[in-house]
């Protein structure tokens, strides 16, 4: 198969920014990353293991170039001191452990500094979706159904049957493959809409490629490492320590929290007037997103913040309809954005994968998601989600 990921700018947005601050303040920390399939009729056969293996072991062969350094360094809030360290950085395939030991057929555990262990993500997901289409089905077939959905969907927003303001594509992760992703990307540039516009992509190399911007800022790995990585802290103040860290690296710039890695309930309680004011907005990512939408502006009126200031951007299962849906609850009441994934880099005759790669371990403890939406987390020690259950719920009846 022809080599997949050909550029480390090949990566969500995110992983930089977050790179960025872990590099400045937790260089030392160590993580270990877990994949998981949650279809439960999906099989990798060991030749499918084999070319993964195969794909990631040229991932780690990469380097940035000069021309992508230089890139990176005309984006407003990426320092110098991060650019250098990416010019000597790069993957290190020893870091990763791929074996058939799953019900799925797939393993896959990396383990290293957290500076490291992040960058694999996203490029690892991505090689394992294409690896599967290609392998377990006629590509060539879904690939016409997928064009053939986009120019449809596309369709409905150009012609103001759907409106859905501003819009962004995010579907490095779960997208069919790279072909596909750029197709998406390309075809959504080349239309006008009456009232939605599309703003950018999560991807790096294809918004540096299509003359784009790149989009995105933190993930949950960032209140999860930073919030319970650090034996002293109460993971019930998760929140606090990632934002305080995030200011200290950015302070107004590049500012859209994320609310729901420990819940949004709990996230409120750390999110007041400060970091209220500094950060830009808010990104949903799990629960109901009106009961969220409604609860945000609420607290941003509490607080006495002008809410039509503020960006509410949703993130979770999105499509066209479900955001033509949100932006009409919310329109002129605050500024609404969507990141959509799935819907616009994978959307097929047959079923997306839905695989993840997320933090287990940092710095030796378990590290966990508490969403609001159940099953949506990821950790190997129910012990320890009974743990942070029970420290959430402590602070959210005894503190205001």
């Amino acid at each position: 198969m022809h080599q997949i990921i050909t550029s480390l700018l090949e990566t969500d947005m995110y992983k930089f920014s977050m790179g960025q601050a872990i590099y400045h303040q937790f260089s030392d920390y160590k993580t270990t990353w877990s994949f998981k399939c949650r279809n439960t009729d999906v099989f990798f056969t060991p030749e499918m293991v084999e070319e993964i293996r195969s794909q990631i072991r040229a991932y780690c062969d990469l380097r940035f170039t000069e021309e992508e350094l230089a890139y990176l360094n005309t984006i407003t809030w990426i320092k110098g001191s991060y650019v250098d360290f990416l010019r000597l950085w790069h993957p290190r395939y020893e870091d990763f452990e791929i074996t058939t030991n799953a019900a799925c057929g797939l393993a896959i555990e990396t383990r290293g500094t957290w500076l490291s262990t992040s960058m694999y993500e996203i490029p690892t997901l991505a090689i394992v979706n294409e690896v599967y289409f290609r392998s377990a089905h006629n590509y060539n077939e879904l690939y016409a159904s997928f064009v053939e959905r986009l120019n449809a969907k596309v369709a409905r927003i150009e012609s103001g049957e759907l409106n859905i303001g501003a819009f962004s594509e995010f579907g490095l992760r779960r997208r069919l493959s790279a072909q596909a992703q750029e197709t998406a990307v390309r075809t959504l540039m080349a239309h006008k809409y009456p009232d939605s516009k599309f703003v950018g992509t999560s991807n790096v190399y294809l918004a540096k490629q299509c003359g784009i911007t790149p989009v995105g800022t933190m993930a949950h790995e960032w209140i999860m490492c930073v919030g319970q990585g650090n034996h002293k802290h109460n993971p019930a103040y998760s929140n606090w320590y990632a934002l305080d860290a995030w200011v200290k690296e950015y302070g107004v710039l590049n500012g859209t929290a994320l609310t729901d890695a420990i819940t949004t309930d709990c996230f409120l309680r750390d999110f007041q007037l400060t970091y209220a004011t500094l950060f830009s907005g808010v990104r949903h990512d799990s629960g109901d997103p009106i009961e969220w939408g409604e609860k945000m502006i609420a607290h941003y009126q509490k607080l006495g913040i002008d809410e039509h200031n503020k960006t509410l951007l949703f993130s979770d299962s999105l499509d066209f309809e479900r955001a033509n849906a949100l932006y009409s609850h919310f329109k002129n009441r605050v500024r609404v954005a969507f990141g959509i994934g799935t819907y616009l880099a994978n959307d097929t005759c047959v079923p997306a994968l839905n695989i993840v790669m997320k933090t287990t371990l940092c710095n030796g403890m378990d590290v966990a998601k508490l969403s609001d939406t159940q099953g949506k987390g990821m950790c190997k020690n129910p012990d320890y989600v009974e743990y942070l259950e029970r420290c959430i719920n402590w602070r959210l009846q005894h503190s205001k």
